[in-house]
């Protein structure tokens, strides 16, 4: 049988005209996930799950999508894990510059700006979806959402991910104005373990975090401490 060239193959010739499908190994890295963030009466709470994809290989079942940007300014990351951790890297960067400058910490609203330049300048490049959320003594609780392209949305919650497709009617019809810091906690980890138990990509642990003037109070749940803290 003669040689029968494959395109795109990393080998030059192949006997047998049928390529090979690609390894897993060759598959972006993904943090295809569940992000939320919510606004009570003096903070906010932002939750993920913990599962990183190549692929449809579970690269990492415990990555923390809880990222800190300043003391009281976190960001949750969605879509490409390299791209993501990268503008995280530096809109941290730029912030503990931009606070020594003003001797003082920067707004939430600042650092939502600063993610919000780095995805529309480069949205042909990153595949990143980012909420930042945070308290300062300006406005008290925020949330911002900036999705893929590098649009920038202030809102009292927000869900992001490929888990969020399967829970837009849970946050619409559970979420109300006015909530306090616990309700908030179970609002956020309930519509977490609704989109886990559906979202191929999201698993592993919940991640929460609530942010107030007091600092950052974070909590970790497994499948079974999740069912007893929502009395499942």
């Amino acid at each position: 049988m003669a040689a029968v060239q494959v395109r795109n193959h990393p080998h030059a010739f192949l006997l047998g005209s049928v390529p090979q499908m690609p390894s897993w190994d060759a598959a972006e890295v993904s943090t295809g996930t569940t992000i939320m963030a919510v606004e009570f009466d003096g903070g906010v709470v932002v939750g993920a799950d913990s599962r990183t994809t190549t692929g449809s290989y579970v690269a990492n079942r415990v990555t923390d999508k809880l990222t800190p940007i300043h003391d009281r300014i976190f960001c949750c990351r969605s879509g490409s894990a390299a791209d993501t951790q990268a503008i995280a890297d530096v809109v941290s960067y730029q912030l503990a510059f931009h606070s020594i400058e003003m001797e003082q910490a920067p707004l939430v609203h600042t650092a939502a700006t600063i993610f919000r330049e780095y995805c529309y300048n480069y949205r042909e490049d990153l595949l990143a979806g980012i909420i930042v959320a945070g308290w300062d003594k300006r406005k008290g609780g925020q949330v911002y959402t900036v999705p893929i392209g590098g649009m920038m949305v202030k809102q009292p919650f927000s869900v992001g991910g490929s888990g969020s497709t399967y829970i837009y009617g849970f946050v619409d019809s559970a979420f109300k104005s006015g909530m306090s810091k616990e309700e908030c906690l179970k609002f956020t980890a309930r519509g977490l373990h609704l989109a886990m138990n559906r979202d191929g990509a999201s698993g592993g642990v919940i991640r929460l975090a609530a942010i107030s003037e007091d600092g950052v109070d974070r909590h970790v749940f497994t499948e079974s401490e999740i069912s007893k803290y929502l009395e499942l």
